[in-house]
């Protein structure tokens, strides 16, 4: 039986759906740009991770087969890394990517959860709707993320985005 548990986070509506989190959100700003904002470099720094962290390494092959490294800072010295690969790409309509906890070498952490991302965006009225599906492979993986703040990191990141593509 899959469970669902539905939460409304300021604009954005998160479901977690068995083993998927699901999260939608609506952006003010046309869907070349948002998925531009998801896809260079320049661009992330600018938004990419909760509120007061910053984006000070990534490195980015953008095509199907390339991957994406990462390094967030936290307000406290904290790092988090991840390394990604992606899978499918359809612009300006489609990212899926397979992401993974990262050492600041590039190799990735055993034992931490890793996810599969499908991001759509879909337009309406010259505003763009992400609709973001992350599964994981167990139950308890997606609760470890969960015991992370995924939710929450989820939730600010996609603030800054808003706040991002609002002044871009």
């Amino acid at each position: 039986m899959t469970t669902e548990r539905e939460t409304q986070l300021d604009a954005m509506e998160v479901r977690i759906d068995g083993v998927d989190v699901v999260a939608t959100r609506t952006f003010d700003a046309p869907p070349d740009l948002v998925f531009k904002a998801w896809t260079e470099c320049d661009r992330l720094a600018q938004w990419w991770g909760p509120k007061d962290w910053t984006l000070p390494v990534c490195e980015m092959d953008f095509r199907v087969g390339g991957r994406w490294f990462y390094c967030m800072a936290g307000p406290t010295g904290e790092q988090s890394c991840g390394r990604s690969t992606y899978e499918e790409i359809v612009v300006p309509e489609r990212i899926v990517y397979r992401d993974e906890f990262a050492e600041r070498d590039g190799s990735i952490i055993d034992g931490m959860p890793q996810m599969r991302i499908t991001v759509d965006f879909g337009e309406t009225a010259r505003r763009t709707t992400i609709t973001s599906r992350a599964q994981f492979a167990s139950a308890k993986d997606l609760e470890a993320a969960i015991a992370m703040g995924m939710e929450s990191g989820l939730t600010e990141t996609w603030d800054r985005l808003a706040a991002y593509v609002a002044t871009a």
